[in-house]
């Protein structure tokens, strides 16, 4: 490609490869001092740089997007379980309700909140999924501590 040892050996030592001193690259030169300096201002960064995100995740309180995602589902998930406990205990007829809910079998307990529109929130036609079985172990929960 090049034709001759020469030519490569050349063009190697015009770019900068192959030479013994790192302090010249192209024609500028640094000295060991400034070398050093840059070498460890670099790698301080970069170890400044992993114990600043190891610090911020482990014990700073950051979070990927996904985690945060996450916890944004369970927040809303938990507040509508809240509303559907509050609707099944608050509303009319609610010594018949709990009487009712108490003699049901616990894996059934979740279709007797569907039936009674507890697990829908106000303004919705469908019931997000998920919210009458949390409701129904909710309502368990508060008939047994007695609340």
């Amino acid at each position: 490609m090049f034709g001759s040892a020469q030519t490569i050996a050349r063009v190697a030592q015009t770019v900068g490869y192959g030479r013994r001193d790192r302090h010249t690259l192209k024609g500028m030169t640094m000295t060991p001092e400034t070398d050093a300096k840059v070498t460890y201002g670099v790698w301080g960064f970069v170890a400044g740089a992993g114990v600043a995100m190891t610090i911020g995740f482990a014990w700073g309180g950051w979070t990927t997007s996904s985690a945060t995602q996450k916890m944004a589902e369970e927040a809303v998930m938990s507040s509508r379980v809240a509303i559907c406990v509050a609707q099944f205990m608050n509303g009319p007829n609610q010594k018949k309700r709990i009487t009712e809910f108490k003699g049901t079998e616990s894996y059934q307990r979740s279709e007797l909140i569907e039936k009674g529109g507890w697990d829908r929130m106000p303004g919705q036609d469908k019931a997000t999924w998920g919210v009458a079985s949390a409701c129904a172990s909710g309502v368990e929960t508060l008939i047994k501590t007695g609340a």
